[in-house]
């Protein structure tokens, strides 16, 4: 397992900088539906995306988190 401690941190960290990637293009989009910047589309569907890309993250920022934990597991599996 102590192998795969440069795939876990590098994962790890790509996924959370995709996470705040996916929450900032989220709120662009939904706060520019809210007010009425892109004037095809209804307003309440701003909602919509800004709860998706929520999820998205907080999905997302817990799969990083669970990485970083299993680092830290491996490694105090080590020490013992």
């Amino acid at each position: 397992m102590r192998e795969h401690l440069g795939f876990l941190k590098t994962s790890s960290a790509v996924v959370k900088i995709a996470a705040w990637i996916f929450l900032a293009l989220g709120l662009i989009g939904g706060l520019s539906l809210l007010w009425g910047l892109i004037p095809e589309n209804p307003r309440w569907m701003g909602l919509v995306i800004l709860a998706v890309y929520s999820f998205l993250f907080f999905f997302l920022y817990l799969i990083a988190k669970i990485a970083d934990l299993l680092i830290k597991i491996i490694n105090e599996i080590k020490k013992e």
